[in-house]
């Protein structure tokens, strides 16, 4: 019997159209330990504050977690108010996690949003900013330039970025996905000239041009997403 991988088993469940990748039931075919697994317990150990500013760019509905005996905080935004809602429903700790709305795309009120949290903490930049899986979205909506775009900005944004990036052939099933339920096609799939390994062109660009340096691969997800740490060189 022919293997079934875990994007195409996905595909056949039928999880719906979300042309941004927001998902209303996201972790129950792409559970958290997916990619938590692959996260050592000492990854807060690189920071050196008493206080840990982390960003969650593209929380979803808000699975995240942290045994940091310190003082950590945790801003986590996505598009989607709907799974804002959800998150801060579920939010098990309001003192120390937020949940809003923001696109990430939208420089002017991101930057805004951003810069006054921080300013609660007299800090300039989170000390580690998590973007999972949101790449992909933002490169088949927006096209090149915001792929591009959005990596500068997530190394302006943090001292370490922790990356997950979705390989080309994510691209094809949510290009798929959308035509079997009569939608129209991402406007840029077709045309984008960024393309193959996506994991090395980010790692590429992040280093090239954003002053960034790999600090460890932690390997691959079961839906061979790469997880690369990046830290301000």
């Amino acid at each position: 019997m022919m293997e079934v991988s875990s994007e195409e088993h996905v595909e056949n469940e039928d999880p719906g159209a979300a042309p941004y990748g927001n998902f209303i039931n996201y972790y129950s075919f792409n559970p958290p330990q997916n990619r938590v697994s692959l996260i050592p317990a000492s990854l807060l150990e690189h920071i050196s504050s008493q206080t840990v500013l982390i960003l969650d760019v593209g929380c979803n509905s808000g699975t995240s977690g942290s045994d940091d005996k310190r003082e950590v905080h945790l801003l986590g935004f996505d598009l989607d108010p709907d799974l804002i809602l959800r998150a801060q429903n579920s939010n098990p700790f309001p003192q120390n996690i937020q949940f809003i709305p923001l696109d990430i795309t939208d420089d002017g009120e991101s930057q805004t949003v951003l810069e006054s949290y921080l300013e609660r903490f007299g800090s300039a930049r989170f000390h580690l900013c998590t973007c999972f899986a949101v790449t992909m979205w933002v490169h088949l909506n927006h096209g090149d330039s915001a792929l591009l775009s959005l990596l500068s900005r997530l190394a302006s944004l943090g001292e370490y970025l922790l990356l997950e990036v979705q390989p080309w052939k994510c691209y094809r099933s949510a290009a798929r996905r959308l035509r079997k339920l009569g939608r129209s096609d991402f406007e840029h799939f077709k045309t984008l000239e960024i393309r193959g390994d996506m994991a090395a062109h980010a790692k590429e660009y992040l280093e090239k041009q954003c002053g960034m340096e790999l600090v460890q691969s932690f390997g691959n997800t079961t839906w061979d997403r790469s997880l690369l740490l990046f830290r301000t060189r």
